[in-house]
């Protein structure tokens, strides 16, 4: 099983990924173990989705990447954000 997901890193930001091993993909970002999302800790996996085949997962995350498919994933997972966003930070429409 392969896995796309989503986290809230600290500064409202989204982060894509994808992984076969989604349990110890989380660990690795909440222990700073990966580069790109080391200094937004803490973070919260906010969604994930699975797929039996690699490929359907890599075009997924490609796909959710780009500015078409990070605006419907927001629109998608908008109630979530509104939750964990900050009320201090803009809100998500």
């Amino acid at each position: 099983m392969y896995y796309v997901y989503i986290l809230l890193l600290n500064n409202n930001n989204l982060y894509t990924g994808m992984t076969a091993d989604l349990e110890e993909r989380f660990k690795d970002h909440s222990y700073g173990k990966v580069k790109s999302t080391r200094n937004f800790r803490p973070l919260k996996m906010i969604h994930n989705e699975s797929y039996i085949l690699k490929s359907d997962a890599m075009r997924r995350e490609k796909f959710l990447k780009t500015t078409e498919g990070k605006r419907l994933l927001r629109q998608q997972i908008r109630d979530i954000l509104n939750k964990y966003i900050d009320d201090n930070s803009r809100a998500v429409t």
